[in-house]
């Protein structure tokens, strides 16, 4: 049987039990957007290990241009964020009632500082990249053209994630876990055994890829630690922080998932520098996984590896897909639906957030700068707001500063990518900078305004 035949075949049966871990049990209707506040430890690690890994091909773009700094880039600030989010956020989020971070913005700061942040939430879970990347999958084993393999890609999510809802993601998670580590598993040590262990890769890749930075320089590594400051209002995190059982639930799941993250990071930057050693003069990076696996593996260990590259960015699609869709249905509705309308908006949602994906993935075509300025915009606009909502009130925003703050962050980080010109934005500042600069000079009016001998004097006037 071809290779793409196997793959196709596995392919099929790998979206079978997809649907059929999707359906609701027969006589009871699911809790659509928790699953009824339900997850256990294994559940909670599943599905956040693997939502927040979707970017597998990405990181095998990066780790061939720019080697073992992928770790210091993608790791480490990720690493350091959860367990700041672990030991400071998650008890005090599973004790409240709410169900999103636009809930939580309501509850502090209004509905006006609700809706302007559901909005920001919206642009950050449209997963365009995780559709772009399963889309580059598709094409490698079908030969269809992109913009049909991210058409397809979505509307077979739309289907299955429609089904139950996130009791859909959360079983399916389960499954996508033993794929995509059991992937890699399959195909290091095959890379391995071609570039003479871990000692001979090292050797054989270029000087540069040895380097902490990659040779870009400490600000654009720097930048990706602000970046991975989106982990504390990250939707993802909130959702399963939220629907876990108990606070303690969560704090673990999150510090376990940590471990798990290591793990498969070791597996995939090396991975990722097997292929540059192995595929030097590979013309799309973004293949670099897929490439490696079709040189050195033969039919059937190709069309599982191939799987578990499905598994891995499709258990991150689906995931954000859904947060995309509640935040319409939810957050952006009407205040006070019932569940039924929820899910009914919810579900009207997926068609909308998906549409919106296929859109965005075929204009960036990029994954990595997907996730740069889009974090970047949406990063800035959360950060301080979100965070502030657990400071004493003296310190947070008032509603019109949250909002101001999250419009003006967004508006100016947007403002400086428009401005990048041949990589370079102006005056040679990463857009996160001034825009988080903006956003605390919002907090620093709204504290000062606050102080007695400020309000004493505006009384005086």
């Amino acid at each position: 049987m071809a290779v793409n035949a196997l793959t196709l075949v596995l392919l099929g049966i790998y979206a079978t039990a997809l649907i059929l871990l999707s359906r609701s049990k027969p006589g009871r209707r699911p809790e659509y957007l928790l699953a009824g506040r339900r997850l256990t430890l294994p559940a909670f690690v599943a599905t956040l290990v693997t939502t927040w890994y979707g970017g597998i091909l990405g990181i095998g773009e990066y780790a061939w241009r720019h080697g073992i700094s992928t770790w210091v880039v993608f790791g480490l600030p990720y690493y350091l964020a959860a367990i700041l989010f672990a030991f400071l956020l998650t008890r005090k989020l599973r004790r409240t009632n709410a169900m999103s971070i636009p809930d939580l913005l309501q509850e502090t700061y209004g509905r006006r500082a609700a809706v302007t942040g559901a909005w920001a939430v919206f642009g950050m879970t449209v997963p365009a990249a995780y559709l772009l990347m399963l889309a580059v999958l598709l094409t490698q084993v079908t030969s269809w053209p992109l913009w049909l393999s991210a058409v397809v890609a979505a509307a077979f999510s739309v289907i299955y994630v429609g089904m139950s809802g996130f009791e859909s993601v959360v079983r399916t998670d389960a499954l996508q876990f033993a794929l995509m580590y059991g992937g890699f598993l399959i195909l290091l040590p095959v890379a391995l055994h071609h570039t003479g262990g871990l000692s001979g890769l090292w050797a054989s890749v270029p000087a540069g890829h040895r380097a902490w930075d990659g040779g870009l320089g400490w600000q654009a590594i720097a930048v990706w630690y602000l970046i991975a400051l989106q982990t504390m209002v990250e939707p993802a995190f909130y959702q399963r922080v939220f629907a876990a059982r108990t606070p303690e639930i969560a704090r673990r799941g999150v510090l376990l998932s940590v471990l798990c993250w290591m793990v498969f990071d070791f597996l995939t930057v090396f991975t990722g520098l097997a292929a540059r050693v192995l595929l030097p003069h590979l013309d799309n990076p973004v293949a670099a996984f897929p490439a490696l696996a079709k040189l050195l593996l033969p039919a059937l260990p190709y069309a599982l590896f191939m799987i578990g590259l499905f598994a891995t960015v499709m258990s991150t699609l689906d995931s954000y897909l859904f947060l995309a869709a509640a935040t319409v249905g939810h957050d952006l509705g009407r205040p006070g639906l019932s569940p039924r309308e929820d899910r009914k908006r919810t579900r009207w949602g997926l068609v909308v957030s998906a549409a919106l994906a296929v859109g965005a993935a075929l204009a960036f075509g990029s994954v990595v700068k997907i996730w740069h300025d889009v974090g970047s915009v949406v990063t800035s606009a959360l950060l301080l707001p979100v965070l502030s909502i657990h400071f004493p009130v003296r310190y947070r925003y008032s509603e019109g500063g949250a909002v101001a703050a999250m419009i003006l962050a967004a508006a100016v980080a947007t403002a400086w990518i428009a401005g990048r010109s041949h990589g370079v934005y102006p005056y040679g500042i990463e857009p996160m900078f001034p825009a988080l600069a903006i956003s605390a000079t919002c907090l620093a009016v709204d504290i000062v305004r606050k102080t007695p001998a400020f309000s004493a004097e505006e009384g005086q006037r």
